[in-house]
């Protein structure tokens, strides 16, 4: 369960709490240095970019801001709760979302009227895990 801290009333998890979480619910995202965090692999520069600007709408739709990492062919999501000092809710909701998201293909999906990126290294962007 988590622990309150009572000068932010944001419920900080414990690093075993956090480790759970993320096998059940978030598998690609791991846990080190007091961040919850996610590599996403792309297939270079314009993909690094909207990668980062997917995760820059989303944070700032929901107030609450990663640190981010970025190279030619990869993002790095870092997650941390800065007032609480600590992974809270926030972390696990906007890191769903972020590989909701950034992770979506819609030419797989049953039943979808989007065909998604041509299977084409021209075209593609992300690297699906």
């Amino acid at each position: 369960m988590a622990k309150w801290r009572k000068e932010t009333k944001d419920a900080t998890y414990e690093v075993e709490e956090i480790e759970q979480r993320l096998q059940d619910e978030l598998p690609d995202w791991y846990y080190e240095g007091g961040w919850i965090r996610r590599r996403y692999k792309t297939s270079g520069w314009k993909g690094t970019l909207m990668v980062i600007n997917t995760v820059g709408h989303l944070a700032e739709a929901a107030w609450h801001h990663p640190d981010l990492t970025a190279s030619y062919a990869f993002v790095i999501v870092k997650l941390m709760n800065h007032a609480a000092k600590g992974v809270t809710d926030k972390d696990f909701e906007l890191a769903k979302k972020i590989e909701d998201v950034v992770m979506w293909q819609p030419g797989v999906e049953e039943d979808s009227a989007l065909d998604g990126t041509p299977d084409d290294q021209r075209f593609k962007y992300i690297k699906y895990s």
